[in-house]
């Protein structure tokens, strides 16, 4: 008996979800008609955006911050395998050894520090914040499902009152009803009022705690990690110390050697025919074609308002011969200027000037056509006449000394490796 009757109280629990789904739906319908009115709370409805675009940015932020933490873990790994192979390479008998070995330990210690306190003071607290929304979601849904039956029963009760035939009975009843429907809806709705604007509001709290918190944890890391790297960087001065005969050489990378000024060269020599012997370089004077930059690259259309007919200028590093930091500058020079800088149409500079490097390393000029480098020596870097003149790794320019004694681009200017050399402005 006991069963039957949990059996019979399940099925009419069911039948009568059943039937508020039907009368849902039928509400739902008539008030898409037109045919009933629906209750309308615009300030609530506002509510319910606010909430909903909280709840997109809370999940972006989330996943944005599960991706840095993935990363942070990555670039853990890659520190550890690059220190470990530090210490396969670092032989038995150099000294730092040691040093070198806690060094590469302290590393791996600082990175997993890192990362457990992002997860503790950035994750979890995102993780809880979260945690709130999705039981406000539910009760957002509720309140609607309610909203629905307390129209559907205001909207029975009058139409009991304005039947010709009134049944006081059922008045009664749908009286009822209605009041019941009613006070459920408001219970909801009074603490839904309640709680949105408030968790809206901690939006702002809870953005700035979590930024300060990584960005706090993300500047103490880079300082304990700066220690270790000034560490490592004084074992390492003290073993170029002790193996100062076998310190590595920079290198310039190779030249075909064959472009730069061979074009020039034969002009000279079938023009004037120079005395047998001299291979100093000789351009023609500023005007002649082989000396007049040539900047067309892509030969793509002139952009409206743009450079002067003739000069298009590169769209990426892998549609011409030049290197990345040249395209880069070279791509706003126009005529002999650079758009945008304090620099341009300055005479106390060579025609077409880009950028200045400083030489890190002596370098040995090995041809007529390349610049002899002191460590400190500042150079004026300028595009190359013909861009498909210039190989890879180098730039070419005038030392600034040069320049400054004689403003004689033919006879200053030359090719240099850019390894040797550091962008100063």
């Amino acid at each position: 008996m006991a069963e039957m009757g949990s059996k019979g109280v399940t099925a009419g629990k069911i039948a009568s979800n059943v039937q508020k789904k039907l009368t849902r739906a039928q509400e739902k319908v008539l008030q898409k008609l037109g045919k009933a009115d629906e209750t309308k709370d615009e300030q609530f409805e506002q509510c319910v955006q606010n909430f909903n675009k909280q709840l997109t940015e809370g999940t972006r932020l989330q996943k944005d911050l599960r991706t840095y933490l993935a990363s942070v873990k990555a670039m853990h790994e890659a520190s550890k395998k690059l220190n470990e192979c530090l210490q396969e390479v670092y032989e038995p008998d150099w000294p730092g050894r040691d040093e070198a070995s806690k060094i590469a330990e302290n590393n791996d210690l600082l990175w997993m520090d890192y990362h457990q306190k992002l997860v503790d003071q950035a994750l979890l607290t995102m993780d809880t914040y979260l945690g709130q929304f999705p039981d406000i979601k539910s009760r957002i849904a509720k309140r609607g499902r309610k909203l629905v039956d307390y129209d559907s029963a205001r909207h029975h009760y009058e139409s009991l009152q304005t039947a010709k035939k009134k049944d006081e009975a059922k008045i009664a009843k749908a009286e009822e009803e209605l009041v019941k429907a009613q006070k459920v809806f408001e219970e909801m709705n009074v603490d839904l009022q309640e709680e949105l604007p408030s968790l809206w509001n901690s939006r702002v709290g809870f953005y700035v705690n979590t930024f300060q918190s990584i960005a706090g944890l993300e500047e103490n890391f880079h300082k304990e990690m700066s220690k270790l790297n000034q560490n490592l960087n004084d074992v390492l001065v003290s073993l170029e110390k002790q193996q100062g005969s076998s310190t590595f050489t920079v290198k310039a990378q190779p030249r075909k050697k064959t472009k730069l000024f061979s074009r020039l060269r034969r002009k000279k020599n079938s023009d004037n025919t120079p005395a047998k012997g001299n291979k100093s370089p000789s351009p023609p004077p500023d005007g002649s074609p082989a000396a007049t930059p040539d900047i067309t690259v892509n030969h793509e259309p002139e952009p409206a308002g743009g450079a002067a007919p003739g000069a298009t200028l590169p769209k990426s590093p892998s549609q011409t011969s030049l290197p990345a930091v040249v395209v880069e500058t070279f791509s706003a020079t126009v005529n002999g200027t650079v758009e945008g800088s304090s620099t341009a149409g300055r005479l106390d500079l060579p025609p077409g000037f880009m950028f200045k490097v400083q030489a890190q390393h002596d370098y040995t000029a090995t041809d007529t056509d390349e610049l002899q480098l002191k460590a400190g020596d500042v150079v004026l870097v300028i595009p190359f006449p013909n861009p498909e003149e210039q190989d890879e790794g180098w730039l070419m320019g005038v030392k600034e000394s040069d320049w400054n004694q004689h403003k004689e681009l033919e006879k200053c200017r030359g090719v240099f490796p850019e390894n040797f050399t550091e962008r100063v402005q």
